[in-house]
């Protein structure tokens, strides 16, 4: 369960902007900093010559730092898109992670970090109108290019305090026509290529880079097994995860 919200310190960046158009914040998107440690991540996301920030950084003590204001567009997203919208960045909280990332391997995310992360998320959503399946990683939004927050992030314990997807149940398989062949050949991409779009991927991207966008959907949904391989268990992922976007949309 996530405990109580820490107290949030603001360390304020110049990186920001005015949010674009009439856009509603309806995302939230997990980052990890990908640097040595805290200090760095934070010199880097405040510096005003490096054109990027996130709205919080997570210590990996369980601090929360604010670097800019959630009404303020954060320059955390880049190039990207969702469910049609490639403006990711006016309409998102951005949240960084302090994480080494994984250049030389995974690095886990302790405890009190993700209580931390849960407790602010949980406080977000209570102020904006976040659906489930709009609470993203970097990855997702940008296939190939990006790879946070990682495959030792715990979406699953995210889900389970109220932020974001996860099924109760994984199928325990897919139907046979579902190949253990690379997704962009065989028989079956299809349909797996209509569904990932239905969650929110890219269309442009499924059809140029197939196993770019499966990998992204591994490190969200079958972390044990990121290949960009299309097979039956992430099939069966990718059709249960599309069912719950859709029962989503209905709420």
């Amino acid at each position: 369960m996530p405990g109580k919200l820490p107290i949030i310190t603001q360390t304020p960046s110049a990186n920001f902007g005015d949010r674009r158009g009439q856009a509603v914040i309806d995302m939230l998107i997990i980052h990890f900093t990908d640097q040595p440690d805290l200090q760095s991540a934070v010199d880097i996301l405040t510096d005003p010559n490096r054109a990027v920030s996130a709205h919080y950084l997570i210590a990996a003590d369980g601090r929360i730092l604010q670097l800019v204001n959630e009404t303020d567009r954060a320059w955390h997203a880049g190039v990207a898109f969702w469910a049609g919208a490639r403006d990711i960045n006016s309409r998102s909280i951005g949240i960084e992670l302090d994480n080494p990332g994984i250049d030389t391997g995974a690095h886990p995310y302790p405890a009190v970090q993700m209580q931390s992360l849960q407790a602010l998320a949980i406080d977000i959503l209570c102020r904006h109108p976040i659906p489930a399946r709009h609470v993203l990683g970097h990855s997702d939004v940008a296939p190939g290019r990006k790879q946070d927050p990682g495959p030792l992030f715990d979406w699953q314990s995210l889900a389970a305090a109220g932020v974001g997807l996860w099924p109760k149940d994984w199928p325990a398989d897919s139907p046979k026509a579902w190949p253990n062949t690379p997704a962009s050949t065989e028989f079956g991409w299809s349909q797996a290529a209509d569904l990932l779009a239905r969650i929110g991927y890219d269309p442009a991207l499924i059809a140029a880079a197939p196993a770019a966008v499966v990998s992204a959907f591994q490190s969200h949904w079958r972390a044990a097994n990121i290949d960009g391989r299309l097979d039956p268990q992430t099939a069966a992922r990718i059709a249960a995860i599309a069912a719950m976007v859709e029962a989503d949309k209905s709420l």
